[in-house]
């Protein structure tokens, strides 16, 4: 991720990513049942967005795959962090509004 960013689309892309993973995270929830799942899941969600490495390279070239990784880690700008942790907080926010409304009495989250 490169490039120069405006604060308008800083500000939009953080809101986009919480929205998104908030969404995401209430989802898996009602489905599953399992109130931190997206919260544990979202680092591995972040490799994704960051990494160009396959998956299987991970279990396969493990010695090559992680140090690109760490690589691709340290490389990351303010903005890139601001971003992906705005993600991050939507995936955390859910889990706490699932907990809100099973105290609520709503039984099907």
């Amino acid at each position: 991720m490169s490039g120069s960013v405006s604060l308008v689309q800083l500000i939009i892309s953080i809101v986009l990513f919480f929205v998104m993973f908030f969404g995401i995270g209430f989802l898996l929830n009602m489905l599953l049942r399992m109130t931190w799942l997206m919260a544990i899941v979202y680092p591995i969600v972040v490799v994704f967005i960051v990494d160009e490495v396959s998956f299987l390279d991970y279990i396969f070239e493990a010695g090559t795959a992680f140090p690109a990784l760490l690589e691709k880690l340290a490389a990351l700008q303010v903005v890139d962090i601001s971003i992906l942790s705005g993600g991050f907080a939507g995936a955390i926010v859910a889990g706490f509004v699932m907990i809100y409304l099973r105290k609520a009495g709503y039984r099907m989250f």
